[in-house]
């Protein structure tokens, strides 16, 4: 397997309370793993009524980075992190080759409306307290 997310940053020393990155192989197993982790994190860190949805957010993040971002061999890295009440959920994949682009769909798609919900950029924040696409 080949780490081919961006280099990993040092553990924040600013504004994060806390700070967590975890690298997974590119197969499906990996998303209740990666789930849990986050879940756990999240209750770990003080926010048990919260695990839910952070762990609904890294799930969809994690499947769209299998479905659409992964290459076989490349691991994809989930991010988690506490400043105050704001949880971020962060999944990098290693697929910058091929940069994912705004699609318009229909009602009778599967695929094409999650780059909606995500910032330029790719990550989505949710706040502790309430979830927010950011």
């Amino acid at each position: 397997m080949t780490d081919a997310c961006p280099p990993e940053l040092p553990k924040p020393n600013g504004p994060y309370d806390h700070y967590d990155a975890v690298t997974y192989t590119p197969y499906p197993s990996n998303i209740p793993r990666a789930r849990r982790h986050v879940a756990h994190l999240t209750t770990a860190w003080g926010h048990p009524h919260s695990a839910a949805d952070a762990a609904l957010l890294a799930s969809e993040l994690c499947t769209n980075a299998l479905l659409h971002g992964c290459l076989r061999d490349r691991l994809f890295r989930v991010e988690t992190s506490l400043a105050g009440n704001a949880l971020r959920v962060a999944v990098t994949d290693p697929r910058g080759e091929r940069l994912p682009w705004p699609q318009t769909s229909t009602p009778d798609d599967q695929f094409g409306r999650g780059l909606g919900h995500v910032p330029r950029g790719g990550v989505v924040t949710a706040a502790v307290s309430v979830p927010v696409v950011w």
